[in-house]
């Protein structure tokens, strides 16, 4: 598979994800013993996958046979998917028949061809969280910010978030290091944050990080700087933010028609 390769990736709301890890944890934990296959279980099997195949995995019925046997085929049936390039729909397969190590060993072939988002979403659904932490350091080392930041919230490493953070501190990244610190409740690196934000004049992630450090004390001073600067929309937000209502009713008075989106 070439990297630069699109790939479909299976996404799916929280809820939805919790149970299906939950999913996969208890079909593993009921088959454990229907994983170790034999060479002549997987040729009798193939010769039902075709049928499968042609069904498509989302709309397969199984509910026919026992658990044993349904592993067996939704087992046959990812590694098919494999053989023909179709990632995406193995994850399904391997997901159904609770086959958490075939998922792991997919996210290691994304992970190969650097399709690391792809990869991270395979361990997720595998609940492997060792090799959520180790993606996530490779991701780092690489300067796969956003990478990086996925795999270690999966993981709740506030260690290594706080280091990726520190980093995209270093190179002027805001928007990752706002969304790493506003993750851990670091409220004090916000504000970092926001200070030198404001002394570059990025008054917008300025405003972003105090605002998620709740400091209305410098949401306050950001509104000062603002109306010097006549960025009267900025400021009046600023100015809401902070709680501060006698420079609110200040701009709407003496500005309100110069405001012309707020």
């Amino acid at each position: 598979m070439s990297t630069d390769e699109t790939v479909e990736v299976i996404t799916m709301p929280v809820d939805e994800e919790k149970i299906v890890k939950k999913m996969v944890a208890e079909i593993a934990d009921s088959n454990e013993k229907f994983m170790s296959q034999s060479s002549q279980d997987m040729e009798n099997f193939k010769r039902i996958v075709p049928v499968l195949l042609e069904k498509g995995i989302d709309n397969v019925n199984l509910t026919m046979f026992d658990e044993g046997t349904k592993s067996k085929l939704l087992n046959a049936l990812g590694e098919e998917y494999i053989r023909r390039g179709n990632m995406n729909d193995s994850v399904k397969a391997f997901i159904l028949a609770g086959n958490r190590q075939r998922l792991v060993e997919v996210g290691e072939h994304y992970e190969e061809v650097g399709l690391f988002a792809n990869a991270i979403d395979t361990y997720r659904l595998a609940d492997a969280h060792e090799q959520l932490l180790i993606i996530g350091k490779k991701c780092l080392e690489n300067g796969h910010f956003a990478d990086a930041i996925k795999a270690f919230r999966l993981c709740n490493d506030v260690e290594n978030l706080t280091k990726v953070g520190d980093e995209c501190f270093q190179k002027g990244k805001w928007d990752y290091a706002i969304e790493i610190f506003s993750a851990i409740s670091s409220l004090h690196k916000l504000v970092e944050i926001g200070d030198k934000c404001l002394r570059e004049r990025q008054i917008g992630y300025a405003a972003k990080a105090y605002e998620l450090a709740h400091d209305k004390d410098k949401l306050s001073a950001l509104g000062d700087v603002c109306l010097r600067e006549g960025l009267l929309a900025t400021a009046l937000k600023a100015y809401s933010l902070a709680g501060n209502e006698m420079m609110v009713t200040f701009i709407r008075e003496n500005f309100g028609n110069k405001l012309s989106s707020f």
